[in-house]
């Protein structure tokens, strides 16, 4: 199984955020109900490596069509605002 990189994130207040692109090693999604990035760090330091493209190493959103035993099976993903939060935008409500 390959590990779905994050391909684009808008959240720039995060410290994993360098031009649009995530730069954890691995986020994790899910977390009160709803598709956030529970890998969020809100600060103007910068972390995580320039070389390094995230990709999501969990997701704990049971409902969503891309998660299959806690994996997700996107091919990518994106990362925007939802709220006050960074959410997946690639979730998908399981039919």
């Amino acid at each position: 199984m390959k590990m779905p990189s994050v391909s684009k994130c808008e959240m720039e207040m995060c410290a994993y955020n360098m031009d649009m692109t995530c730069h954890a090693m691995a986020i994790t999604i899910g977390g009160h109900g709803c598709p956030e990035c529970d890998t969020m760090v809100k600060d103007s330091n910068k972390a995580g490596e320039e070389d390094v493209v995230a990709g999501v190493g969990a997701c704990k959103v049971a409902d969503c069509a891309h998660n299959e035993k806690l994996e997700c099976v996107a091919n990518d993903i994106s990362v925007g605002q939802f709220g006050n939060q960074a959410a997946c935008q690639t979730y998908s409500k399981r039919s």
